[in-house]
């Protein structure tokens, strides 16, 4: 089961790298970029939480705004055949398109 590390709303990103026998990392759905490593799981895992600590206290510390995860925005391209079933599913259960889907991908 693939699990990705979050801390106060933030995901992280982990690879290994061969090369240095290391363990580095970057936050996920943000602009800015954050990296973080480590030799271990247990260390790459603080790493990760030390480097959103610190992004959060910087940002504050610069009256900067932190990037937010995620905007609840997904932008999707369906076919129309399809955008058309959909709509009318929502509308049989008495949804709107949106929260018809919301509840489709929450349970995927």
């Amino acid at each position: 089961m693939k699990k990705a590390m979050t801390h106060k709303g933030y995901v992280g990103t982990v690879e290994y790298n061969d090369e240095d026998d290391c363990l580095f990392g970057r936050i996920a759905g943000i602009r800015d970029i954050i990296s973080f490593e480590g030799d271990s799981v247990a260390e790459i895992r603080k790493a990760f939480e030390e480097a959103v600590d610190d992004y959060l206290k910087h940002c504050a510390a610069v009256g900067k705004e932190p990037n937010k995860p995620y905007s609840g925005k997904f932008i999707l391209r369906i076919d129309p055949a399809l955008h058309a079933k959909i709509a009318a599913k929502a509308m049989a259960s008495g949804k709107s398109l949106n929260q018809y889907a919301t509840d489709v991908l929450a349970h995927a």
